[in-house]
């Protein structure tokens, strides 16, 4: 029989032992081709030396393929159901701990304080459930994780949207607060056939690596992000429109939005999807000092 969790019999089989229902809340769309898995585990760069860290890590696929090229993995796992099933399905691996929780309220800085080696290489690799996949990307680089790459499988638009370049239609404030502190690029594209159940969408495999210093300095990131998101607030305006209507007492201050916009060198016409992580650093320089 075939060893591999990722192969349609065995996860079959697996899923009627345990009489396993998928959770549409969930997002639960299992893996069942290893090539693919592999691939992943590739483009992650890992080796015998590297730490991995999953999110969602079903009934182990991906898992099993991480603990077979990495020194150690560290899986979260918030459906309580899945935790009897991957201490099964992972039981061959001993450099596997699996924690029973969600991601996105883990302190996960402090996980991978206990679990892996202080300056320990270390990546993301995981198939994200759809729903939470922008939060879980977020949440790693705005927490400044000390991880060297995010290898992830997520719906295809939405990798589209993070890999986007500026004057293409999918680019947006989440291509910029990626791009800001990664550099990304698009692995594969995936079918739906290759997961049970099938969704509704294709996806892709989308790989981040993350930047030793972010794209372009600002001195107040917050700031800049919220300047790229009012900019971005209705795509068919004008950057001067979007950011008098946006930002604060932006009406009473139209005249210097439009001095900041003019020191920043960038026309009030334009549309915020033409413009650069570069201008819109200049931008939010410029609209500090007004603002403040």
């Amino acid at each position: 029989m075939d060893k591999d969790i990722a192969t349609p019999l065995r996860t079959r089989t697996i899923l009627e032992k345990y009489g396993f229902s998928f959770k549409k809340s969930l997002g639960q769309n299992f893996l069942i081709d290893t090539n693919i898995l592999r691939k992943i585990v590739d483009a992650a760069g890992i080796n015998g030396e590297t730490g991995a860290i999953e999110i969602g890590p079903g009934i182990g696929a991906l898992t099993e393929q991480l603990a077979k090229a990495s020194k150690k993995t560290v899986a979260f796992e918030i459906d309580q159901r899945l935790l009897p099933i991957l201490e099964d399905t992972l039981s061959p691996y001993s450099n596997v701990k699996v924690i029973h929780s969600d991601f996105l309220k883990a302190d996960a800085a402090a996980v991978i304080r206990e679990e892996f080696d202080p300056g320990m290489d270390l990546v993301v690799a995981a198939n994200l459930p759809y729903y939470v996949t922008t939060p879980i990307i977020m949440k790693i680089l705005e927490e400044k994780l000390p991880v060297r790459a995010i290898v992830v499988m997520l719906q295809k638009e939405v990798a589209d949207r993070i890999s986007a370049r500026p004057g293409s239609k999918d680019y947006g404030s989440l291509s910029i607060a990626v791009q800001y502190y990664t550099e990304a690029e698009t692995v594969m594209v995936v079918p739906k056939t290759v997961f049970v159940p099938q969704p509704n969408v294709d996806s892709a495999v989308i790989r981040l690596n993350v930047r030793s210093e972010p794209a372009v300095s600002v001195s107040n990131e917050q700031f800049f992000f919220k300047i790229t998101r009012a900019a971005f607030a209705q795509r068919r305006k004008t950057i001067l429109n979007n950011l008098t209507s946006q930002l604060e007492g932006g009406k009473e201050r139209k005249e210097g939005i439009i001095a900041a916009l003019e020191k920043a060198g960038i026309e009030p016409s334009r549309r915020g999807e033409t413009l650069s992580l570069e201008e819109f650093a200049r931008l939010s320089e410029a609209l500090l000092s007004a603002f403040s």
